[in-house]
């Protein structure tokens, strides 16, 4: 996950909702642009969901999260990709 906020307001956050995953602090939007995300205004990063092999290949980029069923949004799509299969 990006967030254009600082680390400590992400570690907050990660702590506040018990999250495992990594955020990545990009306050500068460096990545966000990098990736075509960064908003119009600058001030956040749009809430797209890239699909990136191990070969570093961009697979899917799903346009369309929906926070109240991504979760098994992500369990579907790394199905039809063939993540974590060996």
């Amino acid at each position: 996950m990006v967030s254009l906020d600082p680390p400590e307001k992400n570690r907050e956050f990660a702590e506040s909702v018990s999250s495992k995953l990594t955020l990545l602090s990009d306050p500068d939007g460096v990545a966000a642009k990098a990736y075509g995300v960064l908003a119009p205004d600058g001030t956040y990063a749009l809430r797209w969901t890239f699909f990136i092999g191990g070969d570093g290949v961009i697979r899917r980029i799903d346009k369309d999260v929906s926070t109240s069923t991504h979760g098994s949004d992500l369990l579907n799509a790394f199905r039809k990709l063939g993540f974590g299969k060996k």
